[in-house]
């Protein structure tokens, strides 16, 4: 068995949740730092074991439920208080119905704007031109007449 092995389940055998094997017991006679480190987990567990957990006081619950009380009613209430949540609603009605609207006309039409000049002939340029005149392109028989004819004069 390997140190790593033994690391992993380390805190169960302290606790006593997890069995040794003939191999863990090997291990353990012969590696010095990890039976020192079981011997310190098992200390550790022990002194847990011992340790008593202070009561609280029994007027703690109290205390804080009163203290809570004074803070609110220190507090004053706002004007806006009130009127916060039917604000919010009567907003977010407008918000659905200009969406509903929007949708039902055709929704918001998209502009492109060039802010930047690009020129004809550069790799950018015709490719937005390509991309331009896409449909003009994809319906020219033409182009494809021409390809036919180079590939019967190229094998004759």
């Amino acid at each position: 068995m390997k140190c790593n092995e033994i690391r992993e389940i380390m805190p169960d055998l302290a606790a006593g949740l997890a069995d040794t094997t003939p191999a863990m017991n090997e291990h353990l006679r012969g590696c010095v730092e990890c039976s020192g480190k079981l011997e310190a987990f098992r200390q550790t567990m022990s002194l847990l074991d011992q340790w008593q957990v202070p009561d609280p006081s029994p007027y703690f619950d109290t205390r804080v439920r009163a203290r809570v009380r004074e803070e609110r009613a220190a507090r004053p209430a706002a004007w806006w208080e009130w009127l916060r949540k039917p604000a919010l609603a009567a907003s977010l009605a407008l918000l659905m119905v200009m969406g509903v609207t929007l949708m039902q006309k055709g929704g918001v039409t998209h502009q492109e704007t060039n802010t930047a000049q690009i020129e004809p002939g550069s790799a950018v340029g015709d490719l937005q031109a390509l991309d331009k005149n896409h449909d003009l392109y994809s319906e020219f028989d033409v182009l494809d007449d021409l390809q036919v004819q180079d590939d019967v004069n190229a094998n004759p």
